[in-house]
This record gives C-alpha cells, sequence and structure tokens, in this order.
C-alpha cells in the first residue's frame, strides 16, 4: 500500500469502514467514498475530510481515485456484486480489497491486540483502547462502535506499536488477522446464513485461534468455551470470567449505582477498581480489557484510574436518563444470548424495579433461527414491546415475522406488537420505570425523540 495516494471506500458510513477512512484520512491520503445515505457520521466524516455521495455514480467519484495505480478501493460485504461503481472498479483493474484484509495488513505491521466473540467485542474492545490510551502505551484503534470518551471509533498514536481491532465474525472476516493477542468472549452460534451450523461457526474460531503470532503472542478466552484451540507453538493460553480464570474479578460490590471489585491477575492483581459503567456484565468486559492492557504493559495504577474514567460506546449499556424515578437507555444487544446478559445486568443493578424492553429483531434468518431463544431472554423483563424485523440486507422470509418471538414468550409476561411509530403514544400514556431500547436497527434513530418525550412528561431536567 506504499504507493497509494487515494482510497476510495464503498460503503464508507459503516462503522467499522468510517475507522479505516479516518486512518488513511490522517496518513494524509485522498479519501472518499459511496453510502446509501447520509448519517449523523457520514456527516462527521464530510466535515473532516471524506469525500462522500449517495447515488451508485461513477461521475460523482473524485477523479483523484479514478487513478489505478495509486488508488486503494475498500468494500464492505454489504455492497451487492452487481453494484455499478464496484463493478467498474474491478473492470478496471482497481487493487480491491474488504475492509477485513486492509485491517490484516495493520496486525501484520504492528502488534494486533484483539476482541473476538460473539457478544461483547465492541464494550471489550472499547475499554481496551481507553486503558491504553490513558497508560504510558498509548494504542492505535478500530473500534465497532463510537467511543463516548473521545467521540470517534478511531484513535491514533504514533509512538505505539500497538493496534486495538474488533475481530469480527462475519463473513469469515476477522481469519484476515494476525493478532498478537487476542480476547474471545463467547462462541453462542451467530450468522448461520454465513456459517450452516453452529458446528461450522465454532471451527471459525477454531481457525482464528490459529493466527495468533507466535512471537510472545496469547489467547484470553472466556472460561466455559465450546471451544478448540489451535494454537502455535510459543502462545500462551490463558482464560477469564467474572469468577473464575487465571484473570477474574474477586470482592464484587454492587450497590448505590456503583460497581466495584479486586481484579486478580498472574501478572499482577488491582484492588478496588471501580467501573466507569456500572453494569454487571461489564465486569467480565472490564477483567479482559485489563488482561489485554497488562499484557501490553500497562501498570496497574494506570488500568484503575483509566477504568473509572471509562463512558461507554454509544448504544452499548448507553444511559440516556437514570435518576431514581426514571432509567432509560438503548443497548445494542441483537443475539439470544446478549440480550439475556443485558437484561441480567439491568436487573441486577436495579433489583426490584419493574423493566420495561422495545425490542427490534435484526434480520429474517437470526430470527427465523433462534426465535425460541429470543422469547427465553425476552421473558426475563417484565413488560416486552416487539416491533417489527429489521431487515438490514435481507429480503422477507414467508412465515417469519416478530410474532414468532411473541407467541413463544413466558405465559404472564406483559407484552405487545407494535411499530416504532406507536412508540411514543404508548410512552406517554403508560408509567415507565426502567425502559430497555434493545436491538441492532434503526430503532436507535427514534431515541432521541423518546428521550425528549420522558423528560418532558416526567420534568426531568437535562
Amino acid at each position: 500500500m506504499n504507493d497509494i495516494k487515494a482510497v476510495y471506500f464503498l460503503g464508507v458510513g459503516g462503522i467499522g469502514m468510517s475507522a479505516l477512512a479516518r486512518y488513511f484520512r490522517h496518513c494524509g491520503l485522498c479519501v472518499a467514498g459511496y453510502d446509501r445515505t447520509a448519517t449523523e457520521l457520514t456527516r462527521t466524516l464530510e466535515h473532516e475530510g471524506v469525500v462522500i455521495h449517495y447515488d451508485d455514480n461513477l461521475d460523482l467519484v473524485p477523479d483523484a481515485c479514478k487513478n489505478r495505480a495509486e488508488t486503494l478501493v475498500v468494500y464492505t460485504p454489504a455492497i451487492p456484486a452487481d453494484f455499478g461503481e464496484l463493478k467498474w472498479f474491478k473492470e478496471n483493474g482497481f487493487d480491491i480489497k474488504k475492509r477485513s484484509e486492509v485491517l490484516g495488513l495493520l496486525t501484520k505491521q504492528m502488534k494486533g491486540l484483539c476482541v473476538a466473540g460473539t457478544h461483547g467485542k465492541t464494550t471489550t474492545t472499547a475499554m481496551t483502547a481507553h486503558l491504553l490510551h490513558e497508560s504510558h502505551v498509548g494504542c492505535n484503534a478500530f473500534l465497532g462502535g463510537i467511543s463516548k470518551n473521545y467521540e470517534t471509533n478511531y484513535l491514533f498514536d504514533a509512538s505505539s506499536p500497538y493496534v486495538v481491532i474488533e475481530a469480527d465474525e462475519f463473513d469469515r472476516s476477522f481469519h484476515q488477522l494476525r493478532p498478537w493477542a487476542s480476547v474471545i468472549t463467547a462462541v453462542d452460534a451467530d450468522h448461520l446464513d454465513i456459517y450452516g451450523t453452529p458446528e461450522a461457526y465454532r471451527e471459525g474460531f477454531a481457525v482464528y485461534t490459529s493466527l495468533i503470532k507466535p512471537e510472545g503472542g496469547a489467547l484470553i478466552a472466556h472460561t466455559g468455551l465450546d471451544l478448540e484451540k489451535r494454537l502455535a507453538d510459543g502462545v500462551a493460553s490463558y482464560e477469564y470470567g467474572r469468577s473464575d480464570g487465571d484473570f477474574r474479578a474477586e470482592n464484587v460490590r454492587i450497590g448505590g449505582g456503583r460497581i466495584c471489585f479486586d481484579y486478580v491477575s498472574p501478572l499482577g492483581g488491582v484492588a478496588d477498581v471501580e467501573l466507569g459503567v456500572p453494569v454487571s456484565i461489564n465486569i467480565e468486559n472490564a477483567v479482559a480489557a485489563m488482561a489485554l492492557t497488562q499484557l501490553a504493559g500497562a501498570t496497574p495504577e494506570e488500568m484503575k484510574q483509566a477504568m473509572a474514567t471509562y463512558k461507554g460506546v454509544d448504544r452499548r449499556f448507553d444511559f440516556k436518563i437514570k435518576t431514581d424515578q426514571l432509567v432509560f437507555l438503548s443497548d445494542y444487544a441483537h443475539h439470544p444470548e446478549e440480550l439475556r446478559q443485558s437484561i441480567l445486568s439491568v436487573r441486577e443493578v436495579f433489583d426490584g424495579r419493574k423493566v420495561t424492553g422495545i425490542f427490534q429483531p435484526h434480520l429474517y434468518t437470526r430470527t427465523r433461527d433462534f426465535y425460541q431463544e429470543f422469547a427465553e431472554s425476552l421473558s426475563l423483563l417484565d413488560e416486552v414491546i416487539l416491533l417489527d424485523i429489521y431487515p438490514a440486507r435481507e429480503e422477507p422470509i414467508p412465515g417469519v415475522s416478530s410474532r414468532l418471538i411473541y407467541d413463544n414468550l413466558r405465559p404472564g409476561i406483559e407484552r405487545r406488537l407494535s411499530t416504532r411509530a406507536d412508540l411514543p403514544r404508548i410512552l406517554q400514556d403508560e408509567p415507565v420505570d426502567v425502559l430497555m431500547v434493545l436491538g441492532a436497527g434503526n430503532v436507535d434513530d427514534d431515541v432521541p425523540a423518546l428521550e425528549q418525550l420522558l423528560r418532558t412528561k416526567y420534568n426531568l431536567t437535562e
């Protein structure tokens, strides 16, 4: 990539693509791209100097990105093969790479600290990046969400040899990486439209473990995973968990809206760690992040101070209102196990209060494959408001709708099928105690308006 002067992104507004766009812009290259619709993120990228358009129109591609010898084209699997601009770049012999291939090149040049797993990736990655950024070690980072500490999904540090990356298993993207050290949070089956079976999904993670660099490399896997570890000679193997493993938490204290614990590690423990985002699932996320950070050389005091100042990631336990009268938060959980852990974490911190969840299923295939598991997790709520399925890249599947989940909820659970448009009326007319907006679709677009409605209804100041 040394001769590259321009980078063109097909799908530049994606959370992973935008981080790469920021990296190449930081390197001083001409950066441009296409996306389907304008968003807050694309508008921010344009403000940062990225040229973006929203039509499949070759005339809108900057001339600087049409020089085959000097342009790298990066695309996301969400772009269809018959997309006009992509076809033109292919037909004219441009260097075209998936986002994962570009990240893979970076992990070959630097020490990659990667976080893989069905759920918990984004939070653990953002925690790791924040801890390192606040330490003497520093890091570069490509995050799967917008850090609330830095209001970006990309961090740059020219003096640090480390790059923190969320290792995405979709489309087997993480097989392009060469981690120096990696956390694996979970291997609960997902993306069966890609892998076919749970066994093939877990096989994808087994292959991933074989890619960890042997030169001082390490795997830190959650305890109890159904995972075959194919580690090269010289790669250290550790386990972590909330209460067991080589890295773990002890003396956990939860109360008064705070969570503190003692971090136990074979590399040296840390007493009285306080979570900046106090939800119980973040205990094990923090343990994993501290383990990676400690392997990279951060000191106990640096980690302790940074964990207390961690503010979280947009849409990951993103508290909008948090009072004795009302709690309102948004969470990206879109897999049954993610939902279960998210709901249990909120119930633990807000014990005894009525918890209502607004859930928008993500993908027809995921709903088809896991509707019973979704119903089981959502039955941990006191009240469930189910929205229509968000299709993303998929076409409808006959017989697959949110009603599959609805009909399998535990008897006695308050429930309703609704639409996004009807949410304001429901929240205006009915009492709210603890409210969670859940899912990876576009329901999060409604959160600002719903927050304002609730603040007005309950006379809460900003």
